[in-house]
């Protein structure tokens, strides 16, 4: 079994739901975070795996050979409570582990962001050709699928957190928000700038920017990054607030006062 599917089957164990298999061209701890990601979880990773004990289940990586294999491992001291692989063995050492986390104790992981139900519109589009270049606005720009906007440095795979993986094509934010802290729209450093519309409850839902196709992915949280280029002070006002990180699935042109709406 391969060390995709053991992180899949360790993943179903301990949610208790159904987890997707990613493609065999996806870093599958990758996948996995990104997906955890938009359910309000997070794969924490252990110091010192060899000698981690834990009350509880954790996620283990031990090395056979060539091969690395993933388990579930329970209690103090642990053992394993899933191994998919019959790969532990007395005296086999693991090499690194994670436990599984919720990024806000105070979030559910089912729909942990709400719900979009009302539409939005586009206030303002701002791209940048390179990373940590001042963003300009434009009143169009041409969406292309699989990259992000025309002439922008994530669709060039330029920008300072472009991929791989999901998430990394198009940023959104919105106006209300940026107006409330009083934080100029180009300083946030998001493509797009709507109104009307809760951008939150979009994560892990298909939606249209006028006839583009999009999915959202995860929130846009802050960051130091976003301070250093815009100023301190924005890591509390803007989490959970930051945005929407999303791909586009179907390409066209998105202009200025275009419609946002969630697909059902």
């Amino acid at each position: 079994m391969s060390l995709a599917n053991e992180l899949r089957a360790c993943l179903t164990e301990i949610l208790r739901s159904p987890v997707p298999e990613p493609a065999e061209t996806d870093d599958p701890v990758r996948f996995f975070r990104q997906w955890l990601a938009e359910r309000n979880l997070g794969l924490v990773p252990i110091a010192d795996a060899a000698d981690f004990d834990w009350p509880g289940q954790w996620i283990a990586v031990l090395r056979d050979g060539e091969d690395e294999h993933a388990l579930v491992m329970f209690g103090s001291p642990s053992g394993p409570w899933l191994d998919p692989s019959n790969a532990y063995h007395e005296g086999r050492r693991i090499e690194a582990g994670w436990m599984l986390t919720p990024l806000d104790l105070h979030l559910p992981t089912d729909q942990p962001y709400g719900t979009a139900a009302v539409a939005g519109t586009i206030a303002a589009i701002l791209i940048a050709s390179d990373a940590e270049a001042p963003l300009s606005r434009v009143d169009e720009a041409e969406a292309l699928a699989g990259r992000g906007l025309a002439g922008d440095r994530y669709a060039d795979g330029r920008g300072t957190f472009s991929g791989p993986g999901r998430g990394y094509q198009l940023t959104l934010v919105e106006a209300e928000v940026l107006d409330e802290i009083g934080l100029p729209w180009a300083e946030a450093r998001r493509n797009i700038v709507t109104r009307g519309i809760s951008l939150n409850g979009l994560v892990g839902r298909r939606f249209r920017i006028g006839a583009v196709e999009c999915i959202g992915r995860r929130l846009a949280e802050p960051c130091a990054h976003l301070e250093k280029l815009a100023r301190p002070g924005l890591l509390r006002p803007l989490v959970h607030r930051g945005g929407l990180r999303a791909d586009v699935s179907t390409g066209g042109i998105i202009g200025l006062g275009d419609e946002i709406t969630a697909i059902r």
